[in-house]
């Protein structure tokens, strides 16, 4: 220290106060005397509290919803990975067939496994089968999964489905935050992470589109009946799936957007059962004209017969002297 910076006061050297520091000191003890003395401005700086368990669940489920957007048109050039680790387009399994989209993640510990575990049940009920008459394509919503993860996944539920084609027709997909997140815009699926937990929470249903990327049926819930699944891929594959006796069938059932399910239209079965009724009765009508016509043809034809002297078709002899001739009459005792 320079000496200039000393000086010596009661007989002791002392270093020299700053007052410009004082002031600053000065002001800062004045603002913060000033903000504790005014809750409302303190009120400013405080930290905003925690949301209780019960409202931050209610927080996160608000992010969670499907909205369904029928007939719109999924982006089928969105990139993702499949099981082998292969970058695929999306429109790769569109074209022949219609698809059954479901988004989960291979990593949920409830909800997916669930979801994937009834639909499963179902598709082994259903009489048509997958690479056949339609595809299934599962896309992870979270984008730190991998290929690996993903083909352990599809070699579980190719076994649990037992049936061959499955593991042509069933796809497990991985892909980037950005593509995964337009996918799901586009068919309305709408799911956020909680950070509490460490998971995705997102709603149950499954998507059923047609063959050229529409989304043409929403199925919602857990439980996907075999009944349901075959009238939307039916509807789906506008008409390439299913035969005439399936489509009268389905003719009595109605899709419900807000429950996901068919449900019997009884107007329709009224409908169905009066046209069957008029069908059956124009046959047995037709029938009994039919019958009438030919019965008066072979009376017709018999008189005509009998005029000429031949024996009517169909008949049987009342008398053996009706088959014999006048003049022969008496040869009947000789014959006898």
């Amino acid at each position: 220290m320079r000496n200039s910076e000393w000086r010596m006061a009661s007989g002791k050297w002392s270093r020299p106060t700053c007052l410009a520091g004082q002031g600053w000191l000065a002001l800062g003890a004045l603002g913060l005397l000033m903000l504790t003395s005014n809750p409302a401005a303190a009120q400013m700086y405080r930290r905003p509290p925690e949301l209780s368990g019960e409202a931050y669940q209610k927080q996160v489920l608000s992010q969670v919803d499907i909205k369904q957007k029928l007939n719109a048109q999924v982006p089928l050039e969105l990139t993702f990975r499949d099981e082998t680790g292969k970058t695929v387009r999306l429109g790769d399994y569109f074209g022949k067939r219609p698809v059954i989209l479901t988004m989960n993640y291979y990593e949920c510990p409830r909800l997916c496994t669930v979801i994937l575990n009834e639909l499963t049940r179902s598709l082994n009920v259903l009489s048509y089968t997958i690479g056949k008459e339609f595809e299934v394509v599962t896309v992870s919503i979270a984008p730190n999964e991998t290929p690996a993860l993903a083909a352990k996944k599809k070699a579980n539920y190719v076994k649990a489905y037992r049936r061959e084609g499955a593991e042509k027709g069933w796809h497990f997909l991985t892909g980037e935050e950005a593509n995964i997140r337009r996918l799901a815009e586009a068919v309305g699926f709408q799911y956020t992470y909680d950070p509490r937990t460490k998971q995705y929470a997102h709603t149950a249903a499954i998507m059923v589109l047609t063959p050229d990327g529409r989304l043409s049926r929403y199925l919602l819930g857990v439980q996907f009946s075999a009944r349901d699944l075959k009238f939307a891929l039916m509807e789906a594959s506008e008409g390439k799936v299913g035969n005439p006796v399936e489509r009268i069938v389905q003719y009595c059932y109605q899709y419900d957007p807000a429950t996901g399910k068919y449900g019997l239209v009884i107007i329709r079965l009224v409908q169905l059962g009066g046209i069957l009724t008029v069908l059956l009765l124009g046959l047995f009508i037709g029938s009994a004209l039919w019958l009438e016509r030919r019965r008066t043809r072979s009376e017709l034809g018999n008189e005509e017969r009998r005029s000429t002297g031949v024996p009517p078709v169909n008949s049987e002899p009342s008398d053996l002297a009706e088959l014999s001739d006048p003049s022969d009459r008496s040869d009947i005792s000789e014959v006898r």
